[in-house]
């Protein structure tokens, strides 16, 4: 068995399973955000992947990707249903999102949430080499660098949280608070998008646990965790290389003449999910149109839902709502051939995007609350040309570093209307004025430069870090 000395743990494999028109089954890069993240770092090293594959049932061998060796954690149907779509997505999505969505709460979730984090261990636990550096990810594995502690405790364990940390009047609600606490304090650092992340961490470690702590370092017996905020960014260069291609330039205009060539384009890609606030952006749209402040004729918006956890009933339900809202502004506002609206419920591939960044002069980013939102990052990558406003919710990780976007509280539909005409009417000096500010520290700030900074919190040395990102 292949060990080494680099581990990243995490819900996914970065591959989907794809049928070949033979039946053959070939295993790719899938396109979510951690995944693309990653990868960019990983492949310049050894290092092994830990996840599930995607498929219920056995745990196949798969071929390594990119230089990277994968290994598969078996879930079954069960599992899915009960650790996945159950305690992760049921309960601890929504309480971590500010229960924007009611959590659920069921003791046979948090039995299967045990039984697959400790799964995730012992495959790492095999995988990891002698004093190998462990990299846990996000919020379906919190109790993964405990377990791995005590049976590796030569390892040096990382956990990185995606999303929110909630504060402490929330977080409480959960029965298994202490439990998933002690999860997390297995691993040598805790890392955050946000500092009032790591506040949250350390203020719950004192009140539920009762042990010493400040936002930077948590005394756990006779050691100390370390706590802090890395946000996470992109692959600036390689969207910048995407935007600045021939072909995608091209579809950028077609994309543009086929909405009617209007005078604005405004712009959502969200996964289909109710911390996204598609409906709060639609009500604000609808309202702007009402008011007779945009026109069909002169104005036009896209919105892109990427399908999310079709099985999930609250997933079921929103995409419900907002069809039916879209259909309603469309049947009231739109004309022959005019749709005031296009919504399009289907997933696209980089090179789309890319064109779509382009072709939209206003992006609207307007989460209830994300943990730091890589589509607003996207969009001002994507804009080598320096034009196009970004609207981006005060909620989302990213307003902390995107200061120069026009800020909204999402909540605020009044002030939403202000911000999407603010944007539409923003001047080309303006627009070249904000989103080189914005690109800018994109640049200084890229994917590399998160895992070097998080990497060397965790390591001290920085020798892996740079071998990482060199």
């Amino acid at each position: 068995m292949r060990q080494s000395s680099l581990v990243v743990v995490a819900n996914r494999l970065p591959v989907d399973d794809n049928i070949a028109p033979d039946g053959a089954c070939e295993w790719r890069r899938s396109p979510g955000g951690l995944v693309s993240a990653l990868h960019t770092i990983l492949e310049h090293t050894t290092a092994t992947w830990v996840g599930w594959h995607g498929v219920a049932g056995p745990a196949p061998d798969l071929p390594d990707i990119g230089g990277i060796s994968m290994r598969a954690v078996p879930l079954s149907e069960d599992d899915f249903a009960h650790f996945y779509e159950g305690f992760a997505n049921s309960t601890l999505w929504p309480l971590y999102h500010d229960a924007v969505e009611q959590p659920t709460y069921h003791r046979s979730w948090w039995d299967a949430y045990q039984r697959v984090n400790q799964r995730f261990a012992e495959a790492t636990a095999e995988v990891a080499a002698e004093n190998a550096v462990v990299w846990v990810q996000d919020y379906h594995l919190q109790l993964v660098p405990a377990m791995l502690r005590e049976m590796r405790p030569d390892l040096l364990i990382g956990f990185f949280m995606h999303v929110p940390f909630p504060p402490p009047e929330l977080f409480m609600q959960l029965p298994r608070r202490a439990e998933l606490l002690r999860g997390l304090l297995g691993a040598d650092l805790v890392g955050f998008q946000r500092a009032q992340a790591a506040h949250n961490f350390a203020q719950l470690c004192v009140k539920v646990l009762g042990l010493p702590a400040t936002d930077r370092r948590i005394a756990v017996g006779d050691r100390f965790v370390r706590t802090g905020a890395f946000p996470v960014s992109i692959d600036v260069a390689e969207m910048e290389a995407l935007a600045g291609r021939p072909d995608v330039q091209t579809r950028a205009r077609q994309i543009r003449t086929d909405l009617g060539d209007p005078k604005h384009v405004l712009l959502s890609v969200d996964r289909l999910d109710y911390t996204k606030g598609i409906e709060h952006r639609l009500k604000a749209y609808s309202e702007l149109l009402e008011d007779g402040l945009v026109k069909v004729r002169d104005t036009v918006m896209v919105q892109v839902a990427v399908p999310s956890r079709e099985r999930v009933e609250h997933y079921q339900i929103l995409r419900d709502r907002v069809e039916r809202e879209v259909g309603r502004i469309n049947g009231e506002f739109g004309r022959v051939g005019e749709p005031a609206i296009h919504y399009l419920n289907q997933p696209f591939d980089r090179a789309e995007l890319a064109a779509l960044y382009q072709a939209a002069d206003v992006m609207v980013v307007t989460p209830l609350r994300d943990g730091m939102n890589l589509v607003a990052k996207e969009y001002v990558a994507a804009r080598v040309d320096t034009a196009g406003v970004l609207v981006l919710s005060e909620f989302a990780g990213a307003a902390d570093e995107l200061e120069q976007a026009f800020l909204v509280n999402p909540h605020d539909l009044e002030g939403l209307k202000r911000s999407l005409i603010d944007g539409i009417d923003c001047s080309k000096g303006e627009q070249a004025h904000r989103m080189g500010a914005m690109r800018a520290h994109l640049r200084e700030h890229d994917i590399r430069d998160w895992a070097r900074d998080y990497l060397t919190a965790l390591e001290g040395t920085g020798t892996l870090a740079e071998s990482l990102t060199t």
